[in-house]
């Protein structure tokens, strides 16, 4: 077990810089799951840290030493990736093992961390098969014993569960975050799917065009994000952003078609652009609020999820509990405790003051 802290990590490749000066300090046995859309830099920060790219400038600490000019094999880091990486021509015990082979670990050894890993992994029946005769989830179990056996100071994950279909996925997620809990060691875990970053981490990374857009807990980035690009990208439907102008103190914003609004609290002096954000779930049945044509309904169960226009031609999404059927516009309410205020030009949060 080790920490991790990174120091203002920037990468180019020619004139095209990817990660523009990333910090982050991962306490002993933290799980940090970096998240983000496809090309926002966090597959290549996670190279950075495992040495298989170098960063243009910035350190990578491990466990107190600077790595940052050390070989992959110097940094006693394991990595599971996306497609398995596993020796078609190996059993399941040759994959597990062969890293410890090379390292001349006893063979005695080897057996007894290869046997450990597989009963941790449920894979014990299954050391003597090819990865051919195995299906995707054993092959990520697999991957992930021959990251175990290593006994590494950190664990790296690239979007390992991408492969796999919804059902294992959601399975998977819950056995690595047990297992990582267990074996308590320090891990990265980089995913472009926002509930496994919900899920997994003990914090989270939003990256955004080669930056941290925001680190902090999983709760504390969906209840106050720290930007509109955060605010959308984090909650599935999208958070709903609406144009408003302050007025009544800063206390009161008016939005498309003249509905005011109150706010949580003081956001800035009367005239100033801002834009409003609700989560889908908070908007509730009521007058007075929005009123927005409903086109369509996903029936969802236990909740309803619709999709509508407000008069001006903005877009609105609502998830109501229960099963909902509403022909033509659909009257909601906005709870001035659920709004967040962001500002109109940076996008950056208001934080209102009461």
């Amino acid at each position: 077990m080790a920490t991790l802290y990174l120091q203002d990590i920037r990468k180019s490749f020619g004139p095209t810089q990817v990660l523009h000066g990333v910090s982050l300090d991962v306490a002993d046995g933290e799980m940090i799951v970096i998240v983000g859309a496809s090309g926002c830099g966090k597959s290549t920060l996670l190279r950075i840290v495992a040495g298989l790219e170098t960063q243009t400038s910035g350190q990578v600490v491990i466990g107190g030493q600077d790595v940052s000019g050390l070989e992959p094999a110097d940094r006693d880091v394991a990595m599971v990736f996306q497609n398995y990486a596993l020796y078609p021509h190996m059993s399941v015990f040759g994959n597990m093992a062969y890293g410890l082979k090379i390292r001349g670990v006893p063979k005695a050894e080897i057996e007894r961390r290869v046997k450990e890993a597989a009963e941790l992994l449920g894979i014990g029946a299954l050391l003597e098969r090819r990865p051919r005769q195995l299906s995707g989830g054993q092959r990520q179990r697999v991957a992930m014993g021959r990251a175990i056996v290593r006994e590494p100071k950190l664990f790296l994950f690239d979007e390992p569960l991408s492969n796999l279909d919804a059902k294992l996925r959601v399975q998977m997620r819950a056995e690595i975050r047990r297992l990582q809990r267990r074996l308590g060691v320090t891990s990265l875990f980089v995913t472009h799917d926002q509930v496994e970053a919900m899920t997994l981490g003990d914090r989270l990374v939003v990256m955004h065009g080669g930056h941290a857009a925001q680190i902090a807990t999983p709760m504390e980035i969906w209840a106050k994000p720290a930007d509109t690009y955060v605010a959308g990208f984090i909650g599935s439907p999208a958070m709903n952003f609406l144009r408003g102008t302050l007025s009544h103190g800063g206390v009161v914003a008016t939005l498309p078609g003249g509905v005011s609004v109150p706010l949580p609290g003081r956001a800035g002096a009367d005239g100033n652009e801002v834009l409003i954000g609700i989560r889908p779930e908070h908007l509730r049945p009521g007058v007075g609020g929005l009123s927005p044509v409903i086109e369509l309904v996903e029936p969802l169960g236990s909740e309803s999820v619709l999709h509508g226009r407000l008069p001006d031609g903005s877009p609105l999404t609502a998830r109501l509990p229960g099963a909902v059927h509403p022909e033509g516009a659909l009257a909601l309410t906005l709870p001035p405790e659920s709004l967040h205020v962001f500002d109109a030009g940076s996008g950056k949060r208001i934080e209102a003051v009461a």
